[in-house]
């Protein structure tokens, strides 16, 4: 029986209505290419599934840096500090250096330099990425890991994440076990990943317990804390839990600052729990119960598996799941 064709670059070109150096120039991060141009190519490439390879017919392996890029979604707060040292620590281990980029949707500008620079391969850090773009890098053979990725990647894409589905169990059993029966969730967005991962983990205890987690108290937020005061304001203030779960520690923050507009004195009025153990979940007062991320290991542990699959690409993309725990402080209290 005879094997199926291989897509190449010239059925690639054919479909764009393009020819065989301009696909090329797209995959190789060209400038002197339009942006329709290489919309449409990155459609093409993406829709008739080509993945380059060694040969004549892909932009060759030579000449690739050396390097490792890092590339995360801002580099704002300790959370990108904390992933960027644990990186930086496997990268130095391993004696290659880094490139950090900052990927600002919805421009990919950020795909286009990366592509370019024809580096070893790249640590995707909280990017949100179309299927285009992971297409586009798999077109141009450049490795790539997905650190704490946004939505559930492809099996062809490795990554690396936390055990977010426990970690909000574990902040549901802490705080059933204080005697908190009216809970309440201050989530980030709907279509992220580890909210919901969060969210199922926390739900899941709640029901186990016998009680109801209702809508109305599992409301969506940003991750900034400003946007998170205010939907916590309402929060407390119409639906009057006895302890909030917060999906990170940023938005915790904004759980604490609307509590203290609305005169609520945590824990003694209403108990809360975050998730990420950043620096300043210690610096609250009172310090902040919260879920623990392994967020520095994380970026170490993104780093090697991206130089494993470089060196010795795999049949099924690897994932990696590293555990969370729960550390109690003082934001949270038995019921009285």
């Amino acid at each position: 029986m005879q094997s199926q064709r291989r897509t190449t670059l010239a059925d690639v070109a054919k479909a764009a209505g393009t020819t065989v150096p301009t696909v090329s120039k797209v995959l190789s991060g060209r400038s002197d290419v339009s942006s329709e141009t290489r919309t449409r190519v990155m459609r093409i490439v993406t829709e008739l599934g080509y993945r380059g390879r060694s040969g004549r017919d892909a932009p060759s392996r030579g000449g690739r840096s050396p390097f490792v890029d890092l590339v995360l979604s801002g580099v704002e707060g300790t959370w990108a500090n904390r992933a960027l040292s644990g990186v930086e620590h496997a990268a130095e281990e391993a004696g290659i250096d880094i490139v950090v980029s900052v990927a600002r949707p919805p421009d990919d500008a950020w795909l286009t330099r990366l592509l370019a620079r024809r580096l070893r391969g790249a640590v995707l850090a909280l990017v949100d990425t179309t299927g285009e773009q992971l297409a586009t890098l798999a077109a141009a053979r450049v490795p790539i890991v997905l650190l704490d990725p946004l939505s559930q990647p492809p099996s062809t894409v490795a990554s690396v994440g936390a055990a977010n589905w426990a970690g909000g169990r574990a902040a549901a059993e802490h705080l059933l076990a204080l005697g908190h029966r009216r809970l309440a969730v201050l989530a980030g967005h709907r279509t992220h990943l580890y909210s919901q991962a969060r969210i199922d983990g926390f739900r899941s205890a709640v029901t186990q317990a016998g009680l109801d987690l209702p809508d109305v108290r599992v409301v969506h937020t940003d991750w900034r804390r400003a946007r998170s005061a205010e939907q916590a304001t309402a929060l407390l203030r119409d639906t009057a839990p006895t302890a909030v779960f917060a999906c990170s520690d940023t938005i915790a923050l904004g759980v604490y600052d609307a509590a203290a507009a609305l005169g609520l004195r945590i824990p003694d009025d209403v108990s809360v729990v975050g998730f990420d153990d950043l620096p300043e979940a210690q610096w609250l007062s009172p310090a902040l119960t919260t879920v623990h991320q392994p967020i520095a290991e994380m970026g170490s542990a993104a780093f090697r598996m991206l130089l494993r699959i470089s060196n010795d690409p795999p049949h099924v993309a690897p994932r990696e799941e590293l555990a969370t725990r729960l550390v109690v402080r003082g934001s949270t209290a038995a019921r009285a």
